[in-house]
């Protein structure tokens, strides 16, 4: 089939891939005037009083950009960003077809990294996330490290960080199957652009030790004379442990795994075959990969992958982005963090049962619906634990959060409610110290968990002096490591609590750490107080 052919059919007929449908009814006097004008006003009122309420009253909550200058679309290069546009509607309908996600491209005219910064952070009021898609390295590494100071949404440029993501997650089955680790396997990386510098570091993250990272003027080492500026001066100083020097094949003698992105036919044979046994190889560069699968398992390696849907193990970022914004957008959270990228690796690995799991399937297809599901849940729950988050994930005690720990005395007694509570503020990482009715922090901690207020380094006194602060007249003699009912008691009824509204109190939060434990919640949040 002549896909080109029959691109600019549809591409003629539909004379664009997406179009605006609406939610609600405009049809009568009634109806438009609920849904527009005077009826709007009270959500728009209601949003100037608290911003937040623009996710909850608009599409915002469910709403990407993605954002490109045209500079580095598909393997056409600088083509614009008119020309790019093409390509940003069908990574619109991507999102929505696999995410459920609202995605709007805006295609900017300017390769100027503070126009483009500037521009999108003024934008980012309309949007719960922003994919940066097509921009062309080293100006996407400062584009999206500016963009996400600049703006309180989540940044992600998915060239990067949704390739490395499948990798990873390639990496974590096929080390699997060889029996390999990741502490003690050698990889060498090919074509640090914006993938590669994204592969080298989530791997890097995930406990990898050895990497190599190799471009057109060979191996990356402080010091070399070609090409060692920006990025790669960076790379070169956190990457190549054993100093090795030469071209790829070099690079490649005694490796475990190679990962290219690329340029075609550059990984021979014979460089296969001097890697180590059971060699992994990973020849992403699309349309004609570094090496052919049949010419890789020739020469011996065990598990290849490619970008190409033609070949077994795909490397294709449909598996990662839908999913993960989904999750992203559901968490409402402020960024992404490494721990959430690594949490979607995961989920994308675990979606092959070790019962199927095999050298021609190490990845699922992307045409798997149940991915979506898996990532986005795994992103969530690592947007919670890293802090991330600004909705909670047991949304139906959204309410008793606004009350406080006053409100505790109104409501009926549930150790959900309370572990939501503090479930909400530790995520946030915010102190309790705006609330008079204060009764959690820091003296339930060290009572229900001694070891998190030592590892936060909290001496009895410290401890002493923090309540001293709330007007608690606490003597450090009578706070144990282990504090006494009594102790907690005094504290809990001078809050206007009963003794016996206290007992129970008591009770419920005890039973609340465990919830949170449920939750995921780990030391690193509690420290943070």
């Amino acid at each position: 089939m002549d896909y080109a052919e029959k691109a600019m059919e549809l591409h003629r007929k539909l004379r664009g891939k997406l179009e605006m449908h609406t939610r609600t009814e405009t049809g009568t006097r009634e109806a438009l005037s609920i849904a527009y004008t005077p009826g709007v006003a009270a959500p728009c009122l209601a949003i100037k009083e608290d911003p937040a309420q623009s996710y909850e009253l608009t599409r915002r909550w469910n709403t990407v950009a993605v954002v490109t200058d045209g500079t580095a679309v598909l393997g056409l290069g600088d083509i614009g960003p008119e020309a790019g546009m093409p390509v940003m509607e069908g990574k619109c309908i991507l999102f929505k077809d696999f995410g459920d996600v609202d995605a709007i491209p805006l295609c900017i005219r300017s390769k100027n990294v503070d126009e483009i910064v500037h521009t999108v952070s003024l934008l980012a009021g309309s949007f719960g996330g922003i994919n940066l898609e097509d921009i062309s390295a080293p100006r996407c590494f400062e584009i999206e490290q500016k963009l996400q100071e600049a703006c309180d949404i989540p940044v992600f440029h998915d060239d990067q960080h949704g390739t490395a993501i499948v990798v990873s997650a390639a990496l974590i089955n096929a080390l699997k199957l060889t029996g390999k680790k990741m502490e003690t396997i050698r990889v060498v990386q090919n074509g640090p652009g914006a993938a590669g510098t994204a592969i080298i570091k989530m791997l890097m993250s995930m406990g990898i030790k050895d990497i190599i990272a190799v471009d057109e003027h060979g191996i990356l080492i402080p010091g070399r004379a070609a090409g060692l500026a920006g990025h790669k001066k960076e790379l070169a100083e956190i990457t190549n442990p054993r100093k090795v020097t030469g071209g790829l094949a070099d690079a490649v003698k005694g490796a475990d795994v190679f990962i290219g992105t690329s340029v075609p036919h550059c990984l021979t044979s014979e460089m296969v075959r001097s890697m180590n046994h059971d060699a992994i190889v990973f020849a992403c560069a699309n349309p004609t990969p570094e090496i052919f699968p049949e010419e890789a398992k020739a020469a011996g390696a065990a598990v290849v992958s490619t970008g190409r849907s033609d070949y077994p193990n795909q490397v294709n970022n449909v598996l990662v982005f839908p999913g993960l914004f989904r999750g992203v957008l559901d968490a409402r959270a402020s960024r992404v963090t490494e721990g959430m990228k690594i949490a979607a690796a995961h989920a994308i690995a675990d979606m092959i049962p070790e019962s199927e799991l095999n050298t021609e399937n190490i990845l699922p297809l992307a045409f798997d619906a149940n991915v979506k599901t898996a990532v986005a849940e795994a992103v969530k729950k690592a947007a919670v634990k890293d802090g991330v988050n600004r909705v909670e994930i047991l949304g139906q005690y959204y309410q008793f959060i606004r009350l406080g720990f006053q409100g505790y005395k109104e409501v009926q007694y549930n150790s959900l409610m309370i572990a939501k509570y503090i479930h909400d503020e530790i995520a946030k990482m915010a102190p309790f110290v705006n609330y008079s009715e204060d009764v959690v922090n820091p003296l339930f901690i060290w009572y229900l968990k001694p070891e998190y207020a030592k590892a936060a380094k909290w001496t009895l006194y410290d401890l002493q002096d923090k309540l001293s602060q709330h007007g608690w007249m606490v003597p450090a003699y009578t706070l144990p490591s282990k504090l006494e009912d009594y102790v907690v008691m005094r504290v809990v009824v001078r809050q206007g609590f009963s003794r016996d509204m206290a007992d129970m109190l008591l009770g419920d939060i005890k039973n609340a750490i465990a919830e949170l434990e449920k939750l995921d919640i780990t030391q690193q949040h509690i420290c943070h107080i």
